[in-house]
């Protein structure tokens, strides 16, 4: 199975620009946000969703070349999804992601609410600057969503009552809106026809969606390197995710430990092996298989290209985070 930098080597040249170009772009003038950006962006993240704006781009591309603007709006969705993540850190009290000290513990949470803040306002800048409504529209409409998504897992914690319906809409707000809308948005640009930008936005989310999905299974198998955070951390949290629905059905007794947040020192152990005892698990990699399998066959539509093919891979590369 490939690597994601493996993946992303169609447009290697143009995320190491991207890299350059984003420091540039977060200029000089507020020293502490500056130093705080730089650590982000020299954090060694994996750079999957601008990658994908790139794919995007030069596979709409009848000469496979980019336009300023379908670099910019890499740029963007780059801004967009680090300063959400600056402040989910923040949200979660989180030391570290992928090893590295996370901003708030590196200075202090009032700096990672203020870069996180500048970071969104700098995204809005430069989304303005495309001079496209329909880009705008659709970046601005993921800045709600990240927000509506993170008051929605902060207002559902432990409550055994919400509907699966919930938890995927909540998936969609917090990961799944930024790569539909910005794979849509790269489709605008292009001048793609109606349902060829469906088709792009339906990619975009399904594939949000299983990369979601994995990671909820993985906070379950998976350890602290490959989570980038301590294993079962959503369970403690009280984040209800497919496995615990699917657990739920087998185990009515789990509810109740949920209910009581884990009262009992026993009580995560025991809800723990409730849910790695069921079928939990391997219903939710179903529905994780049938998210890629969708995000694949919606853009079977693109002219064949090295970048076509790397995309077609993606949704394979985020069933294989399992193996």
């Amino acid at each position: 199975m490939f690597t994601v930098t493996e993946l992303l080597e169609p447009v290697e040249n143009d995320l190491e620009t991207l890299l350059g170009d984003l420091r540039s772009l977060i200029g000089a003038g507020h020293p502490i946000l500056q130093a705080a950006a730089e650590h982000l962006f020299s954090a060694g993240g994996k750079r999957v969703r601008p990658g994908i704006v790139l794919l995007i781009s030069r596979a709409l591309s009848s000469s496979g070349e980019l336009t300023p603007r379908h670099r910019r709006l890499a740029e963007i969705t780059e801004m967009i999804h680090t300063a959400s993540l600056v402040h989910d850190d923040v949200v979660d009290e989180a030391s570290t992601r992928r090893g590295v000290a996370t901003v708030h513990s590196r200075f202090n949470a009032r700096v990672a609410v203020l870069a996180g803040d500048f970071l969104f306002a700098q995204a809005s800048w430069h989304l303005a600057n495309l001079d496209d409504l329909d880009v705008v529209k659709l970046l601005s409409r993921v800045i709600m969503d990240l927000a509506d998504g993170e008051v929605k897992q902060g207002l559902f914690r432990y409550d055994t009552s919400q509907s699966f319906e919930t938890y995927l809409e909540k998936s969609y707000f917090k990961t799944a809106s930024l790569i539909a809308n910005s794979s849509r948005a790269a489709g605008v640009l292009s001048g793609c026809p109606a349902d060829e930008l469906d088709a792009l936005y339906q990619f975009g989310r399904q594939l949000g969606l299983a990369f979601q999905v994995v990671d909820d299974i993985l906070d379950f198998t998976g350890n602290d390197q490959q989570l980038g955070k301590p294993a079962a951390s959503d369970l403690a949290s009280g984040y209800l995710t497919a496995p615990c629905f699917y657990a739920m059905e087998e185990h009515p007794e789990l509810k109740a430990l949920i209910k009581t947040e884990f009262n009992q020192e026993a009580d995560l152990e025991k809800a723990l092996s409730m849910v790695r005892s069921s079928r939990a698990i391997p219903r939710t990699l179903e529905l994780a298989e049938t998210f890629a399998r969708e995000s694949r066959e919606s853009i079977a539509w693109l002219r064949d290209s090295s970048y076509k093919q790397a995309l077609l891979e993606l949704p394979d590369f985020v069933l294989s985070r399992l193996s």
